[in-house]
């Protein structure tokens, strides 16, 4: 059963960093190429992207101020996010791109 546990939001101001994890089990992170994607109200995006041979894409929005990595031995995905914006709010959840398992997401505001 693949299941995917993501961690790490929360409330922070605008300009400020947060690193979020997302722990996998019953796949391989290594050999998928694994998403982070945040939904707001109306809107689902790809914001960032980790093929199985390492090369990082990233949306326009996030380019330069997000950094999507992996850990191999501990078969986890991080998103590193700096320099946040208040457009940045949604609920961060991360995937396989090519595979349709969800996890509950972990939230992120970014607010005065």
């Amino acid at each position: 059963q693949v299941q995917f546990v993501e961690s790490g939001g929360g409330l922070v101001q605008p300009g400020g960093s947060l690193r979020l994890s997302c722990a996998a089990s019953g796949l391989i992170v290594r050999i998928y190429a694994m998403g982070w994607y945040r939904q707001a109200p109306g809107k689902r995006e790809l914001v960032a992207r980790i093929t199985s041979g390492g090369s990082t894409n990233y949306a326009d929005s996030v380019k330069g101020r997000f950094t999507i990595s992996r850990d191999n031995a501990k078969n986890t995905v991080y998103l590193q996010m700096n320099s946040l914006k208040p457009e940045d709010t949604a609920v961060y959840y991360c995937k396989a791109v090519t595979q349709d398992y969800w996890g509950q997401g972990t939230q992120v505001t970014v607010s005065t």
